[in-house]
């Protein structure tokens, strides 16, 4: 049996600076070890010193015998353990050698363990060294020559070393679930198996973020899934709002084997449950995967509402289209798709989708039976306060990317960290503000000040106002309600609402909605995430001790794993902005300042 070394450019004295503290570690008959595998360790390291490869003899629980691998070579050693002891002690030894040793180049490969021992300490300090640094730090240092494949699995084996095994951190979720719940009450954490007993899929809500969200996040969810690249693959899905100021704020998110329709649904059922009372919501996200009927059916007796992703359904649009379109084309005709949901009244609706129309009919028949009821803003009956796409949740993005590699628990609970420095920092920040509102939503409402002094305001004994500009709107305050329809879809009164309002002698602040103020941004990050206790072997006595959970059966395949594209494709990645006003998020045929007519 060999020893499993290759040594390069033995006499390069540079390639040795580091193992020549090894020279030592055999120094002959006599010489005691605790353990056979502390001996096998010292051997190794003294043949690495030494510049020779070697062979076993014989090898198990209570005696090693090892011979110089070179023919003829009298090189020998042999340990046995000590009698009613553990203690491995070496009985005979000849130090001599006749061979060359390394100066033969060809040799066998550096053992996975010995590269994760050697690599270890340095892998602690940067979770991302790479396999090929590994083989060109260690032929370096060690005039060891590995191949990738070699760093690899050493480096695989040194992270299960300092994280611990994914085997184990699935056997230990039942505890897990039930820490996360004792630690933070009020939170949901919960997981399902197969029925061989492997892990299926498991969700958290923490109550910090149920509480925040119900008390001062916007009726608004983000749906979306993001694929994650750990040794046994799977989907986080996630669920998360918009504060105040039009930050990320995380709701709930879970790990499944697949990005399906079961799955989804059960991760809206969890959802439902860890939300308990549910007011009117509207969920942004993708109609495929089962979600569109999911949505209808479990919030069925509820008040909710399903607005497409527009990223989602312009992709689709593109890969649909059976013509053969220029880069250039499709490109147009994203654009008028995405001008036609962000129109604010039917007229500008129908304008963007004729300018389709005159591309390609199949298009717009396209556009015409994919329900704009569910995504264009001229039909939607839900509040999604200009939020159109559902990846606004890109921070579990980066998250997922800095944790994917840790075993499941560990994983969860980087993100559990992540959502607590996340809610305490805010809370800090927003601690220091001065203004009503807060600091994105003053420069919205600022911008829609600076609009109002070429405006005219037609006095009215009721609530109903007229205002002329560019165009001719009616306003009513009572009812928060603008013709332009910019004050229904936002949330913030528009240039011709602050206009009335200011006639009136009144406070345009008082008229925004509630989950702008900074009292409410406070509220959203008012509770906090706390800590969840290691972990470390499942207890029986829980109410969930006796399940065992195992690791999926599915692996991740060899090769480079594929880069999920953040955000839209190249096609759509190009932000509107209109000719006219130079605002973005429409174009000229749907600027407000040439509707007039509408």
């Amino acid at each position: 049996m060999p020893c499993l070394l290759s040594f390069v450019g033995s006499n390069d004295e540079k390639h040795v600076k580091a193992a020549q503290l090894w020279q030592n570690n055999i120094t002959g008959v006599g010489q005691r070890f605790n353990s056979v595998h502390e001996f096998r360790e010292a051997l190794r390291k003294y043949a690495i010193a030494h510049q020779f490869a070697f062979r076993y003899k014989k090898n198990d629980s209570h005696r090693v015998t090892v011979k110089c691998k070179a023919d003829g070579c009298p090189w020998r050693i042999h340990a046995s353990r000590l009698s009613t002891t553990q203690l491995i002690c070496i009985k005979k030894m000849n130090p001599a050698h006749t061979c060359e040793g390394a100066v033969v180049t060809t040799g066998h490969q550096a053992t996975r363990s010995w590269v994760a021992g050697i690599i270890k300490d340095k892998l602690k300090v940067f979770p991302n060294y790479k396999p090929k640094d590994i083989v060109n730090d260690i032929k370096q240092e060690y005039g060891i020559q590995l191949n990738y494949f070699q760093a690899w699995r050493g480096k695989e084996i040194a992270k299960e070393q300092l994280q611990g095994s994914y085997k184990e951190a699935y056997s230990q979720l039942p505890v897990f679930c039930e820490k996360i719940m004792e630690t933070n009450p009020g939170s949901l954490s919960t997981f399902t198996t197969k029925d061989d007993c492997s892990f299926h899929r498991l969700f958290v809500s923490f109550h910090a973020s149920l509480y925040g969200f119900q008390q001062g996040c916007r009726p608004l969810l983000f749906l979306d899934g993001i694929p994650l690249k750990s040794k046994y693959q799977g989907i986080l899905l996630t669920a998360t709002a918009a504060d105040g100021d039009d930050g990320v704020f995380p709701v709930a998110f879970a790990v499944v084997d697949t990005e399906s329709a079961d799955n989804w649904r059960w991760f809206l059922l969890q959802l439902k449950t860890a939300l308990s009372t549910c007011r009117c919501i509207t969920f942004v996200a993708d109609r495929e995967k089962g979600l569109r009927e999911s949505i209808v059916d479990i919030f069925q007796n509820e008040d909710v509402y399903h607005g497409y992703c527009l990223r989602y359904l312009s992709e689709q649009l593109i890969r649909d289209l059976k013509g053969q379109f220029s880069h250039e084309v499709k490109r147009l005709m994203v654009e008028d798709f995405y001008a036609a949901a962000y129109a604010s009244r039917p007229e500008g609706f129908q304008r963007c989708v004729e300018s389709i129309k005159s591309i390609s009919l199949e298009a717009y028949n396209w556009v015409m039976q994919s329900e704009p009821v569910h995504w264009a803003n001229s039909f939607f009956q839900g509040a999604r306060y200009n939020h159109m796409m559902s990846n606004f949740g890109e921070v579990f993005y980066s998250w997922a990317a800095d944790a994917h590699e840790l075993p499941i628990t560990q994983m969860v609970d980087a993100i559990r960290g992540k959502i607590m420095e996340l809610i305490y920092t805010r809370r800090a920040d927003s601690n220091q503000w001065l203004r009503r509102l807060t600091p994105m939503t003053e420069e919205k409402l600022e911008k829609e000040r600076l609009k109002v002094r070429p405006l005219q305001v037609l006095i009215s004994t009721g609530n109903r106002f007229e205002v002329r500009g560019d165009s001719n709107e009616v306003v009513d305050v009572d009812h928060c309600d603008c013709s332009c329809k910019g004050w229904q879809l936002t949330g913030l009164p528009c240039c011709h609402a602050i206009a009335v309002i200011g006639c009136l002698g009144r406070n345009p602040y008082d008229y925004c909605a509630r989950y702008f103020t900074a009292d409410s941004y406070r509220l959203t990050y008012t509770e906090s995430v706390h800590p969840v206790p290691n972990v470390d072997m499942p207890e029986q006595d829980s109410s969930q001790g006796a399940v065992t959970v195992t690791p999926p059966p599915t692996r991740r395949p060899p090769g480079r794993p594929t880069t999920k594209k953040i955000g839209s494709q190249e096609i759509v990645k190009r932000q509107l902005q209109c000719s006219k006003c130079k605002g973005t998020g429409h174009n000229k045929s749907t600027c407000k300042e040439l509707l007039s007519g509408c």
